[in-house]
């Protein structure tokens, strides 16, 4: 294992962390500015939607993320 990484084991939990983050993150945002437009109080309003979004997003996440793979690799040739 290279130094400074996490074992392999880890990649069920980090891949939808990652995924969460960044794509909780430009809804969260996306959501916001259509919203409220480009203002000082939606930008602050930002942080703590992006944060409810990822509460909830991350642990539906590890729910469904078998199923998903299971149904692309239905659809997908492997």
């Amino acid at each position: 294992m290279p130094k400074g990484k996490l074992p392999k084991r880890y990649n069920t939990i980090v891949m939808p962390l990652i995924l969460s983050l960044l794509m909780t993150s430009v809804v969260s945002a996306i959501s916001i500015l259509r919203a409220q437009g480009l203002t000082a109080p939606a930008l602050a309003m930002w942080p703590s939607a992006w944060a409810l979004s990822w509460a909830i997003a991350f642990p539906v996440l590890l729910l469904v993320l078998p199923v998903v793979k299971r149904v692309t690799a239905a659809i997908v040739e492997m």
